[in-house]
């Protein structure tokens, strides 16, 4: 769903662009005073492990791929507004490392997947969560808010390709929220499976009430959790489909694709492959190792800064926002 440049006019880039930098802004002032120093490196991982499985895309009907975006995943660990941030840094670095999106089209990005969909997902993740209690309604109602966050940036994806008159909104919409509404249930099942892992082993990372452990146990699974991540990046991407994802099947099906223009800035590792290294895989997966590495400390960074070490004002036992 990343758009490229070309697809949007001026107007809309430059209106998308202020809207996610006023979304991003406000998630970073709260995630300032939410944020406990403790759940820092939580941040940096979460940001790391959803770029290693944005690059594992999975086959859907009809010759379509689609990947995980993350954002309910992210903010059922660290809160809404941290979850912008993470979703963001990672949709920064897929731009300017990896032409993963067009440098024009980067705030129409963030704000389908970053804001509307993170903030979208984590509005009906907490409501239904309010209803069915417990960590069983915590994973169901973060599978169904995974999938509603999928649609709900499409939508808004395709209603700014109607509004710069790249395709009529009569064809973009159920084209566009069609093929994310079958990509979407590929990602409520990821939601579900590793909030289900990490409710078995750290439930009190899903409680928002529950007192976390010492700082050396949340670097431990912070930690953990790098591995993971890093073993998607090197050893699972090579083998991800191949076939265009859901944007890009719409582009091909409504005769838009061709608007698609060269990326505005030369990114050093365009297309996910290292330039130099023989064999798509090797290349592939050094790409991917790189990225993952990046995102991790690009996104610590951000955290640190925002969060010092000693808070005055963080209570014991929080663990993020309500």
């Amino acid at each position: 769903m990343h758009i490229p440049d070309g697809f949007l006019d001026a107007r809309t880039a430059v209106a998308t662009g202020a809207l996610a930098a006023a979304g991003l802004g406000i998630a970073l002032r709260q995630a300032r005073v939410h944020l406990p120093p403790r759940r820092v490196p939580l941040l940096g991982v979460t940001a790391a492990f959803v770029f290693a499985a944005q690059m594992v895309n999975f086959p859907v009907a009809g010759g379509t791929s689609g990947h995980l975006i993350g954002a309910v995943l992210a903010a059922a660990l660290l809160g809404p507004s941290a979850a912008v941030v993470v979703v963001s840094s990672v949709l920064i670095v897929q731009c300017l490392m990896f032409a993963d999106g067009g440098l024009s089209a980067l705030g129409a990005n963030i704000l389908n997947m970053g804001v509307l969909g993170t903030v979208g997902g984590w509005a009906i993740y907490h409501g239904v969560s309010r209803v069915v209690r417990g960590l069983f309604g915590r994973v169901l109602a973060a599978t169904f808010a995974a999938w509603c966050s999928t649609v709900l940036a499409s939508i808004a994806c395709a209603g700014e390709l109607a509004v710069s008159g790249t395709v009529a909104w009569r064809l973009v919409l159920p084209a566009m929220a069609g093929v994310h509404a079958l990509i979407g249930l590929g990602e409520g099942v990821i939601t579900a499976l590793v909030l289900a892992g990490i409710a078995r082993t750290r439930p009190e990372l899903l409680e928002p009430d529950a007192a976390i452990e010492p700082r050396t146990s949340v670097a431990a699974v912070a930690a953990y959790g790098a591995v993971i991540a890093m073993t998607l990046a090197l050893f699972a991407s090579p083998l991800a489909s191949r076939w265009p994802d859901g944007l890009d099947r719409t582009a091909e099906a409504l005769g838009f694709g061709e608007k698609a223009a060269p990326p505005v800035l030369n990114a050093p590792i365009p297309g996910y492959e290292m330039p130099g290294i023989g064999g798509d895989a090797l290349a592939t997966a050094l790409a991917g190792g790189t990225g993952t590495l990046v995102v991790l400390a690009l996104s610590w960074l951000v955290a640190r800064v925002l969060v010092p070490r000693a808070r005055v004002d963080d209570p014991p036992g929080a663990v993020g926002e309500p």
